[in-house]
């Protein structure tokens, strides 16, 4: 009797707490989450515009100015897992704070950084804070957020995380271009310090209840977990991002990482072994996280959860969602660049509208849904992402103004707030809260997984195109052998067309003296087509994931959960 009535006490109580979240959500503490959520995806995407600066600065080499930004990217993807779980067991909002000062302390140490090897350290420490934060601000409005307000709590979420990641292009090129690349690193100095006071004074602490979880450090009796998770995880992504730069299946490049040295003369490239040995650690992973929970032990990822059917459908929609977006914001900034001659503030300043769209859909979005459901937003938004590419693609002409790209592109910034905010809203709608943790840090991970994806795939996309397209424009010049435009288009192809940038200001001074403004003009012509190869892949990977995402409505009308 005393164990019921014990029981039925917790649960009125939980009740009680959850209808009092329905009746006054916590909407301040939203805004601090938005924040930390901006803070750490803008760090992803503000640093590609300063590169040239960073290496004329402190002389770095170009396979240390890579890792810059994979490094990042990898770390964080190897620990959110781990830190998602850890946020269920001691807390999300003590995660949320430890988290913001190592990844103030990471950006301090990046900004006052003298060499490649600091540079590289303190990515390092700010991809570990970064990996604290992201699944703590995602679990904590899940967890917070319930009834008819959960819509509107994700679109905020989902505008904000799109509008980070379209703005930082255009905060790197202001930065760079006039107080100093130095503070793409300072800013997150001022961001880190209101997210920490104002999390201390609005955001309430959640996590999972004691018999959940057990001891609070008791995730690390699954160090194997948290190991093949990590290792698995940076290897999968290190693939996908450095596929390009050193080989996909014949070396390309040395590697040389620490102790590690991969010689250009080997006869296989150490991409695809870091793929087939990742995939290898993650499936040792699944079967190892599924052998625990059979024996009741704890693990830091329920596998089982992959059974809901919008968390399964839902994470992959959004990897390969996130493919196609990432494969858009590589493609469109170096054909500003290098095809239209825009400064990266001037590039930076058109695909920052994105941000405006992203805004006014995060706005709608609870209206929107309210009539389609979350479901049938996500299809909208994916439906107009795609007609703001189809239309970029269009305009990608030298013929044709740069300006009216700016409407296709706040088309396509109000389809990443639809999509994005009910997509993460549908794959979390089934998981219990007391799982929200190591749900978002899965669905962050998985997005990840997207996005190096999209690395890849837009990459070789644009080198294949460029191989193919280029040869065609060239050898219709006189005076252009076949060995000097073999040249030409492998240097095109290597710099990603930022060799184009270096002939268009040499005019006729250049090493092929009064042809040089014929072959800048070719290889434009060229690289500007090959361009629009590159981002029609962008255009199928996104009808890919709109395809994918009627398996994800059709399970969230299964369970009731596509009603808001």
């Amino acid at each position: 009797m005393t164990g019921s009535a014990s029981a039925d006490v917790k649960m009125g109580s939980q009740k009680n707490r959850q209808e009092s979240q329905e009746a006054t959500p916590p909407w301040r503490a939203l805004w601090v989450l938005a924040l930390g959520l901006a803070m750490i995806v803008l760090d992803s995407s503000i640093v590609n515009v300063s590169i040239p600066s960073i290496i004329a600065a402190i002389h770095i080499n170009l396979a240390q100015a890579q890792w810059v930004t994979a490094l990042y990217s990898i770390v964080l993807a190897a620990l959110l897992l781990p830190s998602g779980r850890l946020g269920d067991m001691i807390g999300r909002k003590r995660i949320l704070q430890v988290g913001t000062v190592i990844f103030v302390l990471g950006s301090v140490f990046a900004a006052s950084a003298s060499s490649g090897t600091m540079l590289l350290l303190a990515r390092l420490v700010q991809g570990i804070g970064g990996s604290l934060v992201m699944p703590s601000t995602l679990s904590t409005v899940s967890a917070t957020f319930r009834g008819r307000h959960r819509a509107t709590a994700f679109g905020i979420w989902g505008a904000v995380m799109s509008s980070a990641a379209a703005v930082g292009p255009f905060l790197g090129g202001v930065f760079t271009s006039t107080i100093g690349w130095r503070w793409i690193f300072l800013v997150n100095l001022p961001l880190g310090l209101i997210v920490l006071l104002t999390s201390a004074v609005f955001v309430p602490e959640t996590k999972s209840a004691p018999g959940q979880t057990g001891d609070r450090w008791g995730m690390l009796a699954d160090w194997k977990g948290i190991l093949f998770s990590a290792l698995g995880s940076a290897l999968v992504v290190f693939a996908l991002i450095e596929g390009q730069t050193y080989g996909w299946w014949h070396p390309r490049a040395a590697l040389a990482l620490g102790p590690l040295h991969w010689s250009a003369s080997a006869p296989l490239s150490p991409v695809p072994v870091s793929l087939l040995l990742g995939l290898a650690l993650l499936a040792v992973f699944a079967l190892t996280e599924l052998a625990r929970a059979r024996r009741g032990r704890m693990v830091i990822l329920d596998v089982s959860m992959f059974a809901i059917g919008t968390f399964g459908w839902g994470n992959l929609t959004a990897a390969i969602v996130n493919a196609g977006q990432f494969a858009v914001m590589f493609i469109l900034p170096l054909y500003l660049i290098n095809a239209r001659g825009l400064s990266p503030l001037g590039a930076g300043s058109i695909l920052g509208v994105m941000a405006l769209g992203s805004v006014v859909s995060g706005g709608l979005a609870r209206v929107v849904s309210a009539r389609l459901g979350a479901g049938g937003t996500v299809q909208t938004g994916l439906l107009m992402e795609i007609v703001g590419v189809a239309l970029s693609i269009l305009l990608m002409r030298g013929s044709v103004p740069v300006w009216p790209m700016t409407l296709t592109l706040i088309i396509y910034g109000a389809g990443l707030g639809f999509a994005s905010a009910q997509l993460t809203s549908l794959v979390l709608s089934g998981v219990p809260v007391s799982q929200s943790g190591q749900a978002s840090a899965t669905q962050s991970t998985i997005r990840q997984w997207g996005t190096a994806l999209g690395a890849a795939v837009s990459g070789s996309a644009l080198s294949l195109a460029l191989s193919l397209v280029l040869p065609r424009h060239l050898t219709a010049l006189k005076g252009i052998s076949a060995q000097m435009a073999d040249g030409l288009v492998r240097s095109v192809q290597s710099s990603a067309g930022n060799a184009i940038v270096g002939m268009r200001a040499q005019g006729t001074r250049g090493r092929l003296g009064v042809l040089g403004p014929q072959v800048t003009n070719a290889l434009t012509e060229g690289f500007t087509q090959g361009a629009q190869w590159a981002m029609g892949f962008a255009v199928l990977l996104l009808l890919v994931g709109l395809a994918a995402s009627v398996l994800v409505r059709r399970a969230a009308r299964k369970a009731g959960a596509d009603k808001v």
